[in-house]
């Protein structure tokens, strides 16, 4: 199962990320999504997402806070803001202590991270910020395959300078 892995959208989706995530069997986004980001990643596959907060109603509606599922014999919790600095908030740690994830998809710092775990030995990522809006100075996503309990391949993405609008792919 091939998954994309996608946070910090802030209303900005270019081609660039469209070819990126073509393939997908899903789409997984760790909020900030902004306006009509959905629509656009729901046209090339299936979603699952967590509200950030610079969402509003309509996303908040429709994704939750935190979002635990299973999929290939992983267990998987995403929310976009685990924690203040590298600390695992309580709140983040309550989610993490009920549902024992193998993988942490979160997003809001916009700074690339995959690591394990080393206190709770999930593998943690954020695929940073695939917008314009913010600190960082690449936009990236993450793209992994996974299957029976494995991942088979995970690698990332660079899109390009933040500041980068339209260009060649």
């Amino acid at each position: 199962m091939k998954i994309g892995i996608i946070s910090d959208t802030h209303g900005f989706i270019d081609d660039k990320v469209i070819k990126h995530l073509q393939g997908c069997d899903e789409i997984w986004h760790g909020g900030d999504w902004g306006s009509g980001v959905e629509e656009r990643l729901e046209s090339i596959a299936p979603l699952r997402g967590v509200y950030g907060n610079i969402d509003g109603q309509h996303i908040r509606t429709r994704f939750p806070k935190f979002l635990a599922f299973g999929i290939e014999g992983f267990r998987v919790l995403m929310t976009h803001i685990i924690g203040s600095g590298t600390r695992i908030g309580e709140e983040t740690h309550q989610h993490i202590e009920r549902n024992k994830p193998d993988i942490l998809i979160h997003g809001h710092s916009h700074i690339l991270k995959i690591e394990r775990n080393k206190q709770f030995g999930f593998i943690q990522i954020n695929p940073g910020a695939a917008g314009r809006h913010g600190f960082h100075h690449v936009r990236t996503l993450v793209r992994m395959d996974i299957e029976n309990k494995k991942i088979r391949e995970m690698y990332v993405v660079e899109l390009g300078p933040r500041a980068e609008i339209g260009g060649e792919l």
